[in-house]
């Protein structure tokens, strides 16, 4: 069991840091990805909108951790949010925007394809799966 632990502080704390490049929040990491402070689930959360001519797409990461729960629910609360309070917060305003500008969004725990657009419904929101395509 060492081992790996070995290796990860290697590669963490190590060798592995000097093929690192830390990058800022609001701003593009490269060209095309900006990146978005999401905290609240973890205190460095990041999400990206990712940008190709006119269209876009939210990379969420874990801002719905959850999202049949926690898109619908936005102020229920989750042992793995490390800051209840900000996680709502940041659930609340990352999916108004993504109303408001209509923009699709990719959660890494959404059901396959993991692309929707959202919508506001009650006191939460709801996502309008994307079919399938291949050729996207």
């Amino acid at each position: 069991m060492e081992e790996p632990v070995k290796d990860n502080r290697r590669g963490f704390f190590g060798e592995g840091m000097k093929h690192l490049r830390p990058y800022e929040e609001g701003k593009e990491v490269v060209p095309g990805i900006t990146a978005v402070g999401t905290h609240g689930h973890s205190w460095a959360h990041n999400s990206h909108i990712v940008t190709s001519g006119s269209s876009k797409v939210y990379v969420q990461a874990d801002v719905t951790h959850v999202p049949f729960l926690f898109a619908r629910n936005p102020g229920w609360h989750a042992f793995y949010d490390q800051d209840p309070a900000i996680a709502e917060a940041t659930r609340r305003k990352v999916y108004d925007m993504l109303v408001a500008e209509k923009m699709l969004v990719q959660g890494f725990h959404y059901p396959f394809p993991s692309l929707a657009y959202v919508e506001k419904s009650g006191s939460g929101y709801r996502e309008i799966a994307v079919p399938w395509n291949p050729t996207i």
